[in-house]
């Protein structure tokens, strides 16, 4: 899958309204539910079906249930391997936390963006400033569609 392609699809949920756990373009989503809208946009379904989740994503547990789950399904990109444009950006919010928030790597006019759901906001696309790039934990690439064909 390309980058560009994943970009364009995350792009169509901008204005977005943030509503937790919901995935429906135009009506909500928070950032597991744009993943999960951008993956079905390029693929046709989900590869897995989701549990109902609480905003703490396994902390009391310190369980990585987001890591884990994006090992399953994309390919994680290698420390030297260059971050791109369509990666699946993780982000650990807290130096001891575990990592619950998912963006889309994108690129603006100024440099490096991401798209991303946040609470009060909705899906917007930021500038990946320092202090939002210092917490990426990990960079996914999305499978070809080979790989996971529209169902």
């Amino acid at each position: 899958m390309s980058g560009a392609e994943v970009v364009a699809a995350a792009r169509h949920w901008l204005g977005t309204p943030y509503r937790h756990q919901a995935s429906r373009r135009g009506a909500g989503c928070d950032c597991l539910g744009l993943v999960r809208g951008v993956w079905r946009a390029l693929y046709g379904r989900e590869p897995q079906a989701i549990p109902p989740y609480s905003p703490d994503w396994g902390e009391p547990q310190g369980r990585e249930v987001l890591w884990e789950a994006a090992r399953r399904h994309l390919r994680m990109r290698g420390a030297a391997e260059p971050g791109l444009a369509g990666d699946l950006l993780l982000f650990r919010m807290r130096a001891r936390g575990v990592a619950k928030h998912l963006g889309i790597a994108a690129e603006g006019p100024a440099g490096p963006t991401f798209i991303h759901a946040m609470s009060g906001r909705g899906v917007v696309e930021s500038a990946l400033s320092a202090p939002w790039a210092r917490r990426i934990v990990a960079r996914f690439v999305f499978p070809d569609t080979d790989t996971h064909t529209r169902g």
